[in-house]
This record gives C-alpha cells, sequence and structure tokens, in this order.
C-alpha cells in the first residue's frame, strides 16, 4: 500500500502518480465545505448518541452509498452548526426534527439556521421524528426526488 500511496503534508493520502515530487504540479484537494473543526468533539459526541429517528433513517435509507450511490454524512460540522447528515457531492443537508422543534425559540433559530446553510450554498431537506419512525419509505421518494431535483439543474 505505501507503494502505491503518498503522504502529503496534511496526512492526506492522494496517488504517486498525482505529481508529488518537486515539479510544479499542484495538487487540488476538495474545498472543505466549510467544515468547522472546532466542533468535531461535540459532532462524535451526537454521532454516538443518535436519535431514534436519526439512526432508523441512516440505517434503512443513507448509510453505506444506498441511495442513489450517493455518500451521506452524520452529524457533519459545517458552518458554526452540526448538520445532521449530509451528502457533499450534492450539497444536500437532511435535518431530522423532534417534537421541540415546532415551538418559539427553537423554531425561530431552526429557521435561522436553514437561512445559512442556504446562503452557504446548501439545500436543506427537513422531515419530522414521526415521519421518519412511522412513514421512512416516503422519506425514501422523497429524498430520491430532491436528489433527481438537484441532478437536473447540474
Amino acid at each position: 500500500m505505501d507503494d502505491f500511496l503518498v503522504k502529503t503534508q496534511r496526512c492526506r493520502c492522494v496517488p504517486r502518480w498525482r505529481g508529488l515530487g518537486g515539479g510544479s504540479k499542484q495538487i487540488h484537494m476538495k474545498p472543505n465545505n466549510h467544515y468547522n473543526k472546532r466542533l468535531r468533539a461535540n459532532a462524535n459526541s451526537l454521532r454516538k448518541n443518535m436519535t431514534k429517528a436519526e439512526a432508523c433513517l441512516w440505517k434503512y435509507v443513507l448509510r453505506a452509498k444506498m441511495l442513489n450511490g450517493y455518500p451521506f454524512r452524520r452529524q457533519r460540522p459545517i458552518d458554526q452548526y452540526i448538520a445532521d447528515f449530509v451528502c457533499l457531492p450534492l450539497k444536500l443537508i437532511i435535518e431530522v426534527d423532534g417534537a421541540t422543534h415546532t415551538y418559539g425559540e427553537v423554531a425561530v433559530n431552526d429557521e435561522l439556521r436553514q437561512r445559512r446553510l442556504e446562503e452557504l450554498g446548501f439545500i436543506v431537506v427537513r422531515f419530522t421524528d414521526e415521519e421518519v419512525l412511522t412513514d421512512i419509505s416516503s422519506v425514501r421518494e422523497s429524498l430520491l426526488g430532491a436528489i433527481e431535483k438537484i441532478e437536473s439543474k447540474t
């Protein structure tokens, strides 16, 4: 494996043929999509303690590229927020909201959060815990529709 990959200064592995030697070629890494490393510990904690609805959505719909072959990440720090699920190639964020998200200040904060994430170029799709737990097939179909819509724009 070491013969095939060379580690760069940032510990990212890239193929040897990408010109890492002393030449003038530069490697263009993907942008970090507003990743906030200061929220990494919080995101890890949330990943280990997912809600039942989040766990079901992850297990039956999103993990292992089960949704049209797109990779999703759980509890991803983006800007000053932690998104429940994100597909970076599509810039699609999926939020699963519990009962508290419909009341007062929490609902206002969700609106501000969604507006900010959309300003950064992400598309935000929201589902309630109840939708995920009682009708996951409809949630999957909604997500497939959102993906088709995004794909048709590009």
